[in-house]
């Protein structure tokens, strides 16, 4: 579902991602973990052009990512993400935040967005919040709507950059739960995340980054119970005791 090679990025001086390469299956959970300023976030903005690399190159479901234009957007549809800081339209309902995109992008009827809408946000568990405004929420219930704001495009693949850091640590495990789920009912997903506890048992493989870079990647079990370097040793030694 996704391909990346070769990935390089620099923000002036500064090399962020060193000769990346990712391959995602479809039906994957891939999450990613590692230090911070080692790349993570730079890699899944780049993996929908929020970023552009300088090298390399991206394919989507056999697609190579366009730089710019309608193609883009067209992109953007297919693959949904969820940031750190949920960005939601303030002015806007909860529901009107998840029926936007289907309706002005996807071309759906309102009726029928609305109606997608209100299940997705049963789904996420704040069926009941769909009128209210996101200020009117909790962090971890926003969060929860801008997770369905993503699922209503049906997206191919789903990338969340780190969904809980902003939230209260007893909200965290609301959202987890929600994409829990969803790597249970098969959906496509990167998560970039500080959680161990989630990548050890919802991801099929973790990828372990360190100054840009790669280091190690393998089956939750086995990257936890037993990293293969240095890096992630030491990485886990801290993140683990705490």
């Amino acid at each position: 579902m996704i391909r990346a090679r070769g990935l390089n990025k620099w923000f002036g001086e500064h090399h962020v991602l060193r000769d990346v390469d990712l391959d995602v299956a479809r039906g994957e959970v891939v999450v990613v973990v590692g230090p911070s300023g080692s790349g993570k976030s730079t890699l899944c903005r780049c993996l929908n052009r929020l970023e552009t690399v300088q090298r390399g190159e991206v394919v989507i479901d056999g697609v190579p990512a366009p730089l710019e234009g309608r193609e883009l957007a067209k992109l953007r549809a297919d693959v949904g993400m969820v940031f750190q800081s949920f960005n939601l339209f303030q002015h806007m309902s909860v529901l009107d935040n998840v029926v936007l995109a289907p309706v002005k992008v996807r071309g759906a009827s309102r009726t029928d967005a609305e109606k997608s809408a209100r299940e997705l946000l049963e789904r996420v568990g704040i069926g009941a919040q769909a009128d209210k405004l996101p200020a009117q929420l909790s962090g971890g219930q926003q969060q929860r709507a801008a997770i369905a704001r993503a699922l209503a495009m049906t997206p191919k693949v789903m990338l969340f950059d780190e969904p809980t850091s902003a939230l209260d640590p007893e909200m965290v495990g609301e959202v987890l739960d929600v994409m829990t789920g969803l790597a249970a009912d098969g959906m496509t997903m990167v998560v970039v995340t500080h959680e161990m506890g989630f990548a050890r048992k919802a991801a099929d493989r973790v990828v372990f980054m360190a100054d840009g870079q790669i280091v190690e990647q393998g089956a939750p079990a086995a990257f936890f119970d037993s990293p293969q370097t240095d890096r992630a040793r030491d990485f886990l030694a801290k993140v683990l005791t705490h």
